[in-house]
């Protein structure tokens, strides 16, 4: 469990002008809008990843809300369908300050068997290139894919559709419990805009080290 204080401490480590910051679901369960305000505050763009999921109203203040915070960019899972997307779209273009939407197509710990557990008669691929559609028609910013998804995504979808990629694994290091799994530099060869890159630098003994070797693999393929 990371404190408030090592939180902080980690931010004072890294440079804004280097990386941007996550906060997901158990920062933000722990430490509420207040931690957005003053990491905001240190001069970090915010990504907020809470994968907002539910009906449509429920879903358009919650985005509101978000964006009263000043986020750079957040997320919602596009299987909660059109209308809650729709719903989205509208309370950023209703805000002052307008975040990317991202929409999560399928999270990265899921793989075949599990979406077969669940009813889905469909490969990874296939659910993905689906969900993915879905976002684009609904007029979200990008979609949360696998690198695994992203070279065919670039062929569905415009251009300029984002492509977000977790499940980032330097070279060497443990997969923990994502199971589509690709490298930064891989990652960036097969089209995606921004990688999400969490504990290989969160708990790295040196994180501005870990940082600086990732986008120096990463400036090599660009």
């Amino acid at each position: 469990m990371a404190s408030d204080n090592d939180v902080m401490a980690l931010l004072r480590q890294l440079d804004p002008s280097s990386c941007r910051v996550k906060i997901g679901k158990e920062l933000f369960t722990r430490y509420g809008p207040d931690l957005v305000r003053r990491v905001a505050d240190m001069g970090f763009d915010i990504f907020l990843d809470l994968k907002f999921h539910d009906i449509p109203n429920t879903v358009n203040k919650a985005v509101a809300a978000a964006a009263d915070l000043g986020v750079w960019m957040l997320t919602l899972h596009a299987a909660g369908g059109s209308d809650m997307l729709r719903a989205a779209r509208d309370a950023v273009d209703n805000s002052e300050h307008k975040p990317l939407l991202v929409a999560v197509t399928l999270l990265t710990s899921l793989a075949e068997n599990d979406l077969a557990i669940q009813g889905v008669a469909r490969s990874p691929l296939e659910q993905v290139q689906r969900l993915a559609s879905l976002a684009q028609e609904c007029g979200m910013d990008g979609v949360v894919c696998s690198a695994a998804e992203v070279s065919e995504l670039r062929m569905l979808l415009r251009k300029d559709f984002l492509l977000v990629t977790p499940g980032i694994r330097p070279q060497g290091d443990a997969a923990n419990d994502q199971k589509r799994i690709v490298t930064p530099a891989a990652a960036i060869q097969q089209g995606s805009d921004y990688l999400v890159i969490g504990r290989p630098i969160t708990r790295a003994r040196e994180p501005i080290e870990k940082l600086a070797l990732i986008q120096q693999e990463i400036s090599g393929v660009q």
